[in-house]
């Protein structure tokens, strides 16, 4: 019954990434073209985010695809670093998108050029209200999955630059200014650094075997030593197999007198309730009753002498 819940909610995530990442790549395509007739970068810029967007869209529409497909001999843990290291790439490619922007609005505070207001309004205002739709059919499924409430926050971000384009034409047609449109490219241009540097360091994190943010091993540790029966935590590793997805392995060293598999179905329940990590790999061996905690040189364990209670 989990496992039919699962997949209904996968092939629902999968229909409304599919139907977002539509509607983002159809509006983008408007964007480039009126951008190069008006001559408008705030237009190209805000699509350049969008296919940023597109991007992000594209990965977590893949993370879902990963998701459902069974591991193999070969791949233990299937495709999800795949995601990771197209996250990467994506990053990678909003810096050089970014870069484009700022040279080109350099260049065009000294030549403003001759933007078209009119059209950068209508198109600005089209593109606010594609984003308001792409994110009305996110929203109900960003409920219960990581993956597309990340997408949903790029969406919004992206509705926030259309916002700038619509500022721009206005500028242009109430005030004259030319020089509004490369501005506000360059404001764009900077919200596309940004989510450039929450992706680099996130997939960096991940690639690298980082502990995830949010979780911090000395609390993990410090806790598992703490429970019942348990004497020493050492061999202590967690990281991130792919965006969600954390892992935890360690070596425990029990009391003599205690169930080694009770401790650690303990264990994988404290891990899973108190820091929302599912997958662990614990080997729980007998302490020997000879031999005092510090000696094993772990910086968790308990600190009560090996045999008191």
């Amino acid at each position: 019954m989990h496992d039919h819940a699962h997949g209904e909610r996968l092939r629902a995530n999968r229909r409304t990434l599919a139907a977002a990442l539509a509607l983002v790549l159809a509006f983008a395509a408007v964007e480039v073209v009126v951008g190069v007739l008006a001559e408008s970068l705030a237009l190209l810029a805000d699509a350049g985010h969008m296919l940023a967007d597109a991007g992000s869209l594209a990965l977590a529409l893949f993370a879902v695809w990963a998701a459902d497909r069974p591991p193999t001999p070969e791949r233990t843990f299937g495709y999800y670093r795949a995601e990771i290291l197209a996250a990467l790439a994506n990053g990678v490619a909003l810096v050089a998108i970014s870069i484009w922007i700022f040279v080109e609005a350099a260049r065009r505070l000294d030549e403003p050029g001759d933007p078209a207001g009119l059209a950068i309004l209508v198109v600005g205002a089209a593109g606010l209200l594609v984003n308001l739709g792409v994110a009305a059919v996110m929203h109900g499924g960003r409920q219960g999955s990581l993956n597309v409430q990340a997408a949903f926050r790029h969406v919004v971000a992206d509705a926030l630059a259309s916002i700038g384009v619509i500022a721009a034409a206005v500028l242009v047609l109430a005030a004259g200014w030319k020089g509004a449109d490369p501005a506000v490219a360059i404001a764009i241009g900077l919200l596309v650094l940004l989510s450039s540097w929450s992706v680099l360091r996130d997939s960096l994190s991940i690639l690298l075997e980082m502990t995830p943010r949010g979780i911090d091993a000395r609390e993990v540790g410090g806790a598992m030593a703490a429970a019942d029966g348990v004497v020493d935590v050492h061999d202590l590793h967690i990281w991130t197999i792919t965006s969600g997805f954390p892992a935890l392995s360690a070596h425990v060293l029990c009391r003599p007198e205690a169930d080694c598999h009770g401790v650690r179905r303990d264990l994988e329940h404290l891990l899973d309730e108190q820091f929302g990590i599912a997958h662990t790999t614990l080997q729980v061996d007998h302490a020997p009753a000879a031999q005092a905690s510090v000696e094993l040189g772990t910086p968790y364990r308990r600190r009560t002498p090996l045999g008191r209670h």
